[in-house]
């Protein structure tokens, strides 16, 4: 269990503590509820930019990495199509000056000409080593618009075209900025081996703004309305030629959002599939070494409406739609009878298992404290579990019924491209 307490600021930024008292160190975890859906179509990529944008200093701390590694932390960040998570972890006397230079870069980052170019040119080369020289690498860039016609998740992070990085201007990012990185759409999150009201003071010192206990939620994660998605009425299918190892098949059904009734549903049957050895992607596919040399399963957890995921890298000579129609066969078999409860309960005892040791380093339970206060449920932190727990065979059928569609199929297909 997370012991935690909640507060909001006067600024709007909602604020939680956790006493961390098994560690000597500090983590701040501050999530932004802007992610790659959020981008203009013409203007993609600016999430992940932002990013890099962040680390560029400010008139006041010039080098924010050299500060922070000057106090023995370490500090990182990602960006996904939901959200974008900051966080550093130093010894837990410097809490005051991590605080710190969090508000300095949220109500002060330099934005220049100079520093744009230096991070567009860390992007385009990120996106040239990522996705165009390495092997599968631009798989999320065929997937995603072959699955999402309408959606913004039809983009990955990186966009879908480098170019609106590169063409990006400095009032762009400068609007961006001021539109999505304020204290009234940030979680901030501390784990440290401090008390509550002190955590929560240097946090009103280093913002400037006074605050008061807070026990509402706010579903961060679905106040906003974006294109919706048509339903899919018939299967998609493409195959592209890369220079790869092997040939690889992606299956991919459209599922809920991350508040739909079976998405904890749609989880435990991605479980089922392909997690682990005893899986029966493993048991039925990999194992017997005939068809496919790795397969998984696993959905993508999105805010928005996510995808169930089937993969599978084949041996030499495989014809493509065999092992499409052998990994096609598993999931369907799931829709057509009910899973037994000894294997049910074997993936929701896995997800428990996992579910605690994410939270076994301090570093973790604060960024598990702004993703559940994200999705709007702080509780869920802790509660999470039993939510899986009370799914059971039938629950799981329906789910499977509704999610494996053959209409609502995509294949994508990258062949191995002769030399």
């Amino acid at each position: 269990m997370i012991a935690y307490q909640k507060y909001l600021l006067d600024n709007g930024m909602v604020v939680l503590t956790h006493e961390a008292w098994d560690t000597p160190l500090a983590t701040i975890n501050l999530l932004y509820n802007v992610g790659a859906r959020d981008e203009d179509p013409s203007r993609t990529g600016f999430a992940h930019l932002f990013e890099h944008l962040m680390f560029g200093g400010t008139d006041r701390v010039p080098d924010f990495d050299a500060v922070v590694s000057s106090l023995g932390g370490e500090n990182n960040a990602y960006t996904n199509n939901d959200h974008t998570n900051y966080y550093i972890t130093l010894p837990a006397q410097s809490l005051a000056t991590a605080l710190m230079l969090e508000a300095d870069r949220m109500e002060g980052l330099s934005l220049t000409q100079k520093a744009l170019e230096v991070q567009q040119s860390v992007v385009i080369e990120e996106y040239n080593q990522r996705y165009m020289n390495r092997p599968y690498g631009d798989r999320w860039l065929l997937l995603r618009p072959l699955c999402y016609h309408a959606h913004p998740y039809r983009w990955p992070t990186i966009g879908a075209d480098i170019r609106h990085v590169s063409e990006a201007t400095l009032d762009d990012v400068r609007a961006f900025h001021s539109k999505h990185y304020r204290p009234d759409n940030a979680i901030l999150s501390i784990a440290a081996p401090m008390r509550h009201n002190e955590m929560i003071r240097l946090v009103e010192e280093a913002w400037c703004s006074g605050s008061s206990p807070w026990e509402g939620n706010r579903a961060y994660a679905a106040e906003r309305t974006y294109p919706a998605e048509p339903l899919q009425t018939e299967a998609r299918r493409l195959v592209v030629k890369r220079h790869v190892p092997s040939m690889s098949i992606d299956l991919a059904w459209p599922m809920g959002d991350r508040f739909d009734d079976d998405f904890r549903a749609c989880d435990l049957l991605s479980d089922l599939l392909g997690n682990g050895k005893s899986s029966r992607l493993y048991d039925r596919l990999v194992r017997p070494s005939r068809l496919v040399s790795e397969a998984d399963a696993c959905i993508t957890g999105d805010a928005g409406p996510g995808l169930m995921l089937l993969t599978a890298k084949l041996h030499e000579g495989v014809p493509a739609d065999e092992a499409a129609e052998a990994l096609r066969r598993e999931a369907y078999a799931l829709a057509d009878s009910m899973v037994d409860l000894e294997e049910l309960c074997k993936v929701q005892n896995k997800y428990e298992v996992t579910h605690a040791y994410s939270q076994y380093k301090a570093a973790d339970r604060a960024f598990a404290l702004c993703y559940h206060t994200w999705l709007g449920d702080t509780s869920l932190v802790n509660t999470e579990p039993e939510h899986y727990r009370i799914i059971d065979p039938a629950r799981l059928h329906r789910a499977a019924q509704r999610l494996f569609v053959p209409t609502h199929e995509n294949l994508l297909i990258i062949d191995n491209e002769s030399d």
